[in-house]
C-alpha cells in the first residue's frame, strides 16, 4: 500500500488500523516481489532445457523415441508459442 511515498502512509493507517511497516522491510518486500517473476523465468527455461536436453523420467514406460522430433527449433517454437 505504502508504494506511493505522499498518500502510502495514510492508506496503510486506514487500512491496517495505524500499522505501518518501516523502510526496511519494505524495501525488502519489494525488491522480493521485483525479483520473483524474473527467477521463475529462469528456472522455467532451465527446466525446459534440461528436458530437451535429457527428456523426462517416463513413469508409464511409453517409448518416448518414435515421438520425438529431433531438431531443437521445433521444441524452441513450440515452447514460446505454447507459453503465450
Amino acid at each position: 500500500f505504502s508504494v506511493v511515498p505522499w498518500v502510502g502512509k495514510d492508506i496503510v493507517r486506514l487500512a491496517w488500523g495505524g500499522y505501518s511497516v518501516g523502510d526496511a522491510t519494505l524495501n525488502r518486500f519489494y525488491s522480493f516481489h521485483f525479483i520473483l517473476p524474473f527467477l521463475m523465468v529462469v528456472l522455467v527455461g532451465l527446466h525446459l532445457s534440461l528436458l530437451h536436453e535429457y527428456g523426462s523420467s517416463n513413469p508409464l514406460g511409453v517409448d518416448s523415441r518414435s515421438l520425438m522430433v529431433p531438431f531443437f527449433p521445433y521444441y524452441f517454437y513450440s515452447d514460446l508459442l505454447g507459453g503465450i
